[in-house]
């Protein structure tokens, strides 16, 4: 009895085992959020704007440190012979003497022409404009994500719209066989039938490659190996896309007020404003704060080595003013250089206003032409889908012949792709409308 018993455990521990493999082997069923989260952790493109901005406030760290002063210390070990000048006392003579030199020197920038604070100033504003970089980073890859997981999705879809038609179309060449083989149609009308099913399968593997294809390209974008088996989540129907209202003023607004590239720009112009103001500060003084401390020992003073440091300590606090006279125009060149800067840096930012307004205008004009599409898509794709059954029905009553078969089958699935395009276009533009305003993406 234990020994059944005992079996018996065995048994439920490997089917509960079995299951668990089944299980964890399975495929990760990846959401659009899941992908979108994901590869703004993992994307290299993401990752060297993140870089570009630590390297943005290792700089604008070291621009703030330029307002404290220097600390340099000094040793130096010397040997001379004959006539020479004793560097401790200052004495001529002439003798084999070593001496030993140790020294502490530092110094503050008081005032360089508000070139400090300007500096500082600058790199802040760098600082701010890599974050921003940063987000149009991730957002382009957003985009592209959204824009490649539709497209992933419409593949999949074909799959269906193929693998139908096939199954279709070999039920038809059945039928055809047996009425062939009943001698109610021609040889033709058979090799006809068997000619679509042998189309409808070159499309079905055409419409799996293309599935795969879309499946890599999203792999690249989330950084996964090729090796990984990946799914993505079916999207539900929604047709409350098709009755939106769009604002074409409010987009324009939302859109130039959100995107990080606008703001950039802005910033940008900024940036080069504190270069003017930098290069200006070369015309005038620098004024410097200088201090040292220093000691030494020399072989020809009878005192000790230590005795010499106490005795030869000096220290020394002075002010430098360094005053530019003239330095070959190189501080007029950088003046007028960072002027024509700003002019630039002013047409860039009409660049990128011009280039965001573009875009939302494309999607904008995409998102109202493709309701309208869509609803004539799903129109033709009801009047098609009927007049495929009915000529189903038709032929297998012998009232219809094979080519007019296969004509209507090839309409519907004509009507079936067109709606399929139009649906996700649908979609891709209006979530692109919501994406330039700053609202979430939902699928």
């Amino acid at each position: 009895m234990k020994l059944y018993i005992l079996m018996a455990s065995f048994l439920v521990a490997q089917i509960a085992f079995a299951q668990e493999a089944d299980t964890s082997s399975a495929p990760k069923v990846w959401s659009l959020q899941d992908c979108i989260s994901y590869a703004i952790e993992n994307n290299i493109t993401v990752k060297d704007a993140t870089l570009s901005k630590n390297i943005s406030e290792v700089d604008y760290s070291k621009a703030k440190s330029s307002r404290l002063p220097n600390l340099f210390g000094s040793a130096s070990q010397g040997f001379s012979n004959g006539t020479t000048i004793d560097p401790i006392t200052s004495d001529y003579v002439s003798d084999l003497i070593h001496n030993t030199n140790l020294g502490v020197n530092s110094s503050v920038t008081l005032f360089q022409g508000n070139q400090i604070n300007n500096q500082i100033q600058q790199n802040k504003l760098l600082l701010e404009q890599s974050s921003l970089l940063e987000e149009e980073a991730k957002n382009s890859i957003v985009i592209s994500i959204l824009e490649t997981y539709l497209q992933t999705l419409y593949s999949k879809e074909g799959i269906t719209i193929a693998e139908n038609n096939l199954e279709a179309s070999e039920k038809e060449v059945l039928r055809a066989k047996s009425r062939l083989d009943a001698g109610s149609i021609a040889l033709s009308d058979y090799t006809e039938a068997q000619s679509q099913a042998a189309t409808n399968k070159y499309q079905l593997i055409a419409a799996k490659n293309d599935y795969a294809q879309h499946i890599i390209t999203l792999k690249q974008l989330l950084e996964l190996s090729p090796l990984e088996t990946m799914e993505i989540e079916t999207m539900a129907e929604n047709s409350d896309l098709i009755n939106l209202e769009l604002n074409k003023e409010i987009i324009y607004s939302n859109a130039l007020a959100y995107l990080p590239e606008v703001e950039a720009s802005q910033t940008n112009i900024a940036i080069n404003e504190k270069e003017l103001d930098i290069a200006k500060g070369g015309y005038l003084p620098t004024l410097s704060l200088v201090g040292s401390l220093g000691t030494g020992y020399t072989s020809l003073n009878d005192n000790t080595f230590g005795d010499q440091l106490d005795v030869n300590f000096n220290q020394k606090l002075g002010l430098s003013l360094s005053i530019p006279i003239f330095n070959r125009n190189q501080t007029k060149a950088a003046v007028k250089t960072a002027a024509i800067n700003i002019e630039r840096a002013q047409l860039q930012k009409q660049s990128v206003e011009k280039e965001v307004i573009k875009k939302v205008e494309t999607a904008y004009e995409n998102a109202v032409s493709s309701q309208e599409q869509l609803i004539a898509a799903q129109a033709s794709l009801e009047a098609a889908e009927q007049s495929y059954k009915l000529a189903q029905k038709k032929y297998e009553l012998g009232a219809l012949s094979t080519t007019d078969l296969v004509i209507s089958q090839n309409t519907y699935t004509n009507a079936q792709q067109n709606y399929l395009q139009a649906k996700y276009l649908n979609i891709l533009y209006h979530q692109l409308l919501q994406f330039y305003q700053g609202n979430e993406i939902k699928l």
